[in-house]
């Protein structure tokens, strides 16, 4: 076996490693199931860092397109949703990519400029949409972060479950964040009287 193969099977047994556990698996484990020694993993992956980022490369940037692609929809609204959909949606179907996602990596520069292109690219489809008045004005960008989370709760062992229970999710969220009728201004209550 070449090189190249040995690398392409340690990407793909990596990735579904990584679909499958999360990122906790080990590079021992991964090394099993690419067929390979765990020199030869390291030989081409140094660090499980490395691995992470060459694994979830290819779907940062397809986030990223998303993202970009959101941002020149003629609907903002439309563009918003998509981005929020897809990414849980992804998230539903690779446990991994969450992770890979959310953490940064402290050598991970790649990762974290696609990350932050992605949400500038982000903020500019949720300015958009809130210029014309269909999304909350008070929908921050941490907002999405609060989503993603949320989302991460629902990851089972079932892929199709995951994803069914993420779209339904995903519905009340979107709900939540669309513009509508202003509420009236919080009250401010101490938790106190409510319990006492």
């Amino acid at each position: 076996m070449d090189a190249r193969q040995n690398r392409d099977r340690i990407i793909a047994s990596a990735r579904e490693a990584f679909a499958a556990e999360g990122l906790d698996v080990s590079m021992t484990g991964i090394a099993r199931r690419a067929g390979v020694g765990v020199a030869t993993l390291y030989r081409r992956f140094p660090t499980k860092e490395a691995l992470v980022r060459e694994v979830f490369a290819e779907q940062l940037e397809a986030c990223t397109g998303e993202v970009h692609r959101a941002a020149q929809d003629a609907d903002p609204w439309r563009g918003f949703c998509r981005v929020v959909e897809k990414l849980c949606e992804m998230q539903a179907r690779d446990r991994g990519f969450s992770a890979a996602f959310l953490t940064a990596f402290p050598d991970a520069v790649p990762v974290d400029e696609m990350r932050a292109r992605a949400e500038e690219a982000f903020a500019g489809v949720v300015e958009r949409a809130k210029g014309i008045g269909v999304l909350r004005p008070d929908f921050a960008l941490d907002d999405l972060t609060l989503v993603l989370m949320a989302n991460n709760g629902l990851v089972t062992d079932s892929v199709d479950e995951a994803v069914a229970a993420s779209r339904r999710l995903v519905a009340y969220f979107l709900q939540a964040f669309r513009a509508r009728d202003p509420l009236p201004p919080p009250v401010r209550l101490g938790l106190d009287r409510a319990l006492g």
